[in-house]
């Protein structure tokens, strides 16, 4: 079976390992430098902070199978059982382990991504049906095509009906109605420790920030080095701002959580579909022909166990 699979985040990069250990010949394409979607993680300086994903916890049987090969092999670790309020009070929360990685959330992707045929800086330009055969293939912006037995989509939602849409692909176009959050993020290397509760991050910190992270708290970074990420409204009425007036902007606002340290390097970092407002109410989907199947964090929730959960749906579907 000859399957490509679109988006080397984290679901397509589970969907990849399970349909390449059911024998198959996998091919992940991402127009991306390098695998993970939002399991990113970028240097400043001296600091590595993550500016995707910040964390993640395990409420299901499948994702903590996965977790608990990663938790053995020291690629993740526990940061804490839940976040300080904005007063700076005891952790609100669940109490669940909040999990990060160790090297990173990058570095999950990287280790997914081993001993698969995963092509960055590829753009996917069309997924295409054969009339005639109803086999699909998958051209890529480079002038080339790969023909395949299946086809597995993990972008957002909107980047999926863009490949699909004239390429005689069956689609329900309740799917394609789905909004998304944008984020924009602040990443600072630091002088000094910032102020930050003991928990090492805040959430719904105030009327900017959704969440504010510090990535020495985390273990991921030996020079201080914190990530802000503005919340949706705040992202929604800023994203057309110029970009130094947003550094400025999120610094000046960021400040009253540094206490006495000093930004000594910052890098800006905007996610247009960072977040989808609605989930669809099944892990994946698929054409009735079984040739198309969509997964993602739009299907099982929009977390880091979301798209793992979604991604291995899809495989299931597939090889079922």
């Amino acid at each position: 079976m000859r399957v490509v699979i679109i988006g080397a985040g984290l679901a397509g990069l589970i969907a990849a390992r399970e349909v390449h250990a059911a024998g198959a010949d996998v091919l992940v394409v991402d127009k991306g430098r390098s695998p993970g979607g939002r399991l990113a993680t970028r240097r400043v300086g001296g600091a590595t902070l993550d500016h995707g994903a910040q964390f993640f916890t395990v409420r299901s049987p499948a994702f903590a199978k996965t977790v608990d090969d990663w938790r053995e092999r020291g690629l993740v670790h526990v940061w804490n059982h839940g976040f300080s309020n904005p007063d700076g009070d005891a952790p609100d929360g669940d109490s669940y382990p909040r999990y990060v990685a160790t090297g990173g959330m990058n570095s999950l992707a990287k280790d997914l991504a081993v001993g698969l045929d995963v092509r960055c800086s590829t753009m996917a330009f069309a997924v295409r049906r054969d009339a005639e055969t109803g086999n699909v293939s998958v051209a890529i912006d480079d002038g080339t095509s790969h023909d395949a037995d299946a086809v597995i989509v993990t972008t957002p939602l909107p980047q999926a009906l863009a490949l699909m849409i004239d390429g005689g692909i069956e689609l329900d176009e309740t799917l394609f109605r789905t909004d998304y959050d944008r984020t924009i993020g602040l990443l600072v290397r630091l002088d000094r420790p910032p102020s930050l509760p003991s928990s090492g991050g805040v959430q719904d910190a105030d009327d900017v920030f959704s969440f504010i992270g510090d990535n020495v708290s985390k273990r991921v970074s030996a020079e201080p080095g914190v990530t802000f990420h503005a919340n949706p409204a705040w992202s929604e009425a800023h994203w057309n701002d110029d970009n130094e007036a947003l550094v400025a902007q999120l610094a000046t606002a960021g400040q009253p959580w540094l206490g006495d340290a000093t930004i000594v390097e910052r890098s800006l970092k905007k996610w247009r579909l960072a977040t989808p407002r609605s989930i669809w109410p099944d892990p994946c989907w698929t054409t009735a022909n079984g040739k198309v199947i969509m997964a993602g964090d739009a299907f099982a929730g929009p977390k880091i166990e979301g798209a793992h959960n979604s991604g291995l749906a899809a495989a299931h579907t597939l090889l079922a």
